[in-house]
């Protein structure tokens, strides 16, 4: 399995591949913001939409692939205002149904998470669908619950859903460069820029 982070034009260039992944996500019944049945052009608008983003740094995106088939994909998102530079979002954790079950997922959160202290990123957040398999994964790799919030979002399905918040203190962070108070290098590890 190959984990590469994409830039803005990869992004753009596998809108079509990650949008697979992503109805395949919403049909397995994972709540990622999306309702089933999910429409193709819609998904493939919006990864579009997210190369942008990558493209500006705001938003660093890594797929895992067989070699050809992008099977899973995860993202951090920085927060653009001076006083949360510090932290990320990580968002769209997502494994194709085939890939379940052979530490895809975790995989995924590892390279999120060490590409954050790389970036001098020291805490992560994220929003998960209370009870939902995602959990497991995030209790298991250290993250730890902040709490619930009734009612927050509908599943695939369109049912209204609790979603548990979760954060991580990143260990191992770099300090902030001081060629760069901005804080914005940063958002962009070492060969990614």
């Amino acid at each position: 399995m190959i984990v590469e982070r994409l830039d803005g034009a990869g992004v753009a260039r596998r809108a079509g591949e990650l949008a697979e992944l992503m109805a395949d996500t919403v049909a397995g019944g994972a709540s990622i913001g999306f309702l089933a049945p999910l429409d193709h052009g819609e998904a493939v608008a919006w990864w579009r939409g997210r190369a942008a983003e990558a493209a500006a740094g705001r938003l660093a995106v890594w797929v895992a692939h067989d070699g050809g088939r992008v099977l899973g994909t995860v993202s951090l998102a920085f927060p653009d205002k001076p006083n949360s530079r510090h932290r990320a979002e990580l968002v769209k954790l997502m494994v194709h149904r085939r890939a379940r079950g052979q530490g895809l997922g975790r995989t995924l959160l590892t390279t999120a998470e060490r590409a954050a202290a790389d970036a001098g990123i020291t805490l992560l957040h994220l929003d998960t669908e209370t009870g939902s398999p995602a959990e497991h994964l995030y209790r298991g790799a250290g993250w730890t619950r902040a709490g619930v919030i009734p009612d927050y979002a509908a599943d695939p399905g369109g049912v209204l859903r609790p979603t548990t918040l979760y954060y991580k203190a990143v260990t191992g962070a770099r300090a902030p460069s001081p060629a760069d108070p901005s804080g914005i290098e940063k958002r962009r590890p070492p060969g990614h820029g």
